[in-house]
C-alpha cells in the first residue's frame, strides 16, 4: 500500500488521522496525538454564523498548533454564504484544508439544519460545497455519515454529489444519524462509497486497534483510516498504527504509567491554551478515559469528577499508579 494520500494539493502519511470531536479533540489532545503519530488532525467542528459574527469563544476553537499540518478545520452551518464566509476567514489560522461537517448527530447542530440534517437536503448540501470551494484556495473536503436513518441511506449519492460539487475528499462515519454511535458501524457502506467516487475516500467508524485499522483498510479499500472514540485514554494506538505501517512492528499497549503520562502532558498543555479552571473541568471525562480498565478504575473515575488543579491531577495520576503497583504485589 502507498505509504501517503493526496488531497488537492496536500500530501498525507496513510497511517490514522484523529477525527474532529466536538469538545474533546482539541488543540491540546490533538498535539498528544500528533506527537504519537498521527498523520492529519482537524480541529474541532466550529459555527459558521459564530465565526462570521465574530465570537471569540468560536475564534479560540480554530487556533492549530505548529505540530498541526498537515492540519484541517472543520465548519458547520447550513447556509452557503455564511459557509463560505466562515472558510475565509478560517483561513487566518492557516488550515491545510477546511472540512464541512454534513455528519454531526447532535441535536443542536442538526435540529437547526446544520451537520447529518445536510443529509435530507442534498441538493443545499451541494450549494454549500460549491461555495465554500470557490471561496478559499485549499482543498474543501466533507464529512458526512451512511444516512439520516436506516430508510434514507444515500452515502453513496451523497459522495458523488461532493465530488460533482468540488470536494477534494470525503470522510464517511459508518453510521447513521438515527445510530448517533451506537451499534457497529457498516463498513461495506464505506467500501461502497470508495468505489463510488474517485476522489481520495476517509473512512471512519470502530477502529480502535492496529487489527481494526489493517481490517478497515483491507475490506474498504479506503485511501485514509480516521480514529475517533478509539483514541479516548489511548492516543498511543497512532503510535502502534505508524509503527506497524512502517516496519510491521506490533507494540505492545503502554503501561498504565506511561498512559496516565499522556493525560499529565496533554492537561498541561490544556491549562497553557485555556487557562487551569477549565482545562480541569475538561480533564475530568479525559482521565475518566485514561484510567479504563486500571485497578480500581470506578472509584479513581469517580475522584476525576472533582478536578480542579493540576496539582489534583497529580494526586489521582499517584492513587492509580499506587493502586496498580498493589495489584502487581496480590498477583504475585
Amino acid at each position: 500500500m502507498g505509504m501517503t494520500i493526496t488531497i488537492g494539493n496536500v500530501t498525507i502519511k496513510k497511517t490514522a488521522a484523529l477525527a474532529p470531536l466536538a469538545g474533546v479533540a482539541d488543540r491540546a489532545f490533538r498535539e498528544v496525538c500528533r506527537k504519537l503519530g498521527a498523520c492529519y488532525t482537524v480541529g474541532e467542528m466550529t459555527s459558521s454564523k459564530g465565526l462570521t459574527y465574530h465570537n471569540q469563544k468560536t475564534a479560540n476553537l480554530l487556533a492549530l498548533g505548529e505540530s498541526e499540518h498537515p492540519g484541517g478545520i472543520q465548519l458547520f452551518g447550513d447556509d452557503p454564504l455564511t459557509m463560505a464566509r466562515a472558510a475565509e476567514m478560517a483561513l487566518a489560522y492557516q488550515p491545510d484544508m477546511i472540512d464541512i461537517n454534513m455528519g454531526c448527530p447532535a441535536p443542536k447542530v442538526a435540529g437547526n439544519g446544520g451537520g447529518s440534517a445536510l443529509m435530507k437536503r442534498p441538493q443545499l448540501a451541494g450549494q454549500i460545497i460549491r461555495e465554500v470551494v470557490r471561496a478559499v484556495p485549499v482543498p474543501v473536503t466533507v464529512k458526512f455519515r451512511k444516512g439520516w436513518d436506516d430508510q434514507s441511506v444515500n452515502a453513496v449519492e451523497f459522495a458523488k454529489m461532493a465530488e460533482q460539487n468540488g470536494a477534494a475528499a470525503v470522510t464517511i462515519h459508518g453510521r447513521t444519524r438515527q445510530q448517533m454511535y451506537a451499534p457497529s458501524a457498516d463498513w461495506q457502506i464505506i467500501r461502497a462509497v470508495k468505489q463510488a467516487v474517485s476522489i481520495p475516500v476517509i473512512g471512519n467508524g470502530d477502529v480502535d486497534s492496529v487489527a481494526s485499522a489493517i481490517g478497515m483498510y483491507e475490506q474498504t479499500g479506503v485511501d485514509l483510516i480516521m480514529i475517533g472514540r478509539g483514541a479516548l485514554g489511548n492516543p498511543f494506538l497512532f503510535s502502534q498504527i505508524d509503527r506497524y505501517f512502517t516496519d510491521g512492528t506490533l507494540l505492545p499497549d503502554p503501561p498504565l504509567e506511561q498512559r496516565l503520562g499522556y493525560l499529565l502532558e496533554q492537561t498541561r498543555l490544556a491549562v497553557e491554551y485555556k487557562g487551569e479552571s477549565v482545562a480541569l473541568k475538561e480533564a475530568r471525562k479525559h482521565a475518566g478515559w485514561y484510567l479504563k480498565g486500571s485497578p480500581g478504575a470506578a472509584r479513581l473515575r469517580e475522584r476525576a469528577g472533582g478536578l480542579k488543579t493540576m496539582a489534583d491531577l497529580q494526586m489521582l495520576v499517584d492513587e492509580a499508579l499506587l493502586q496498580e503497583q498493589k495489584a502487581r504485589q496480590r498477583r504475585q
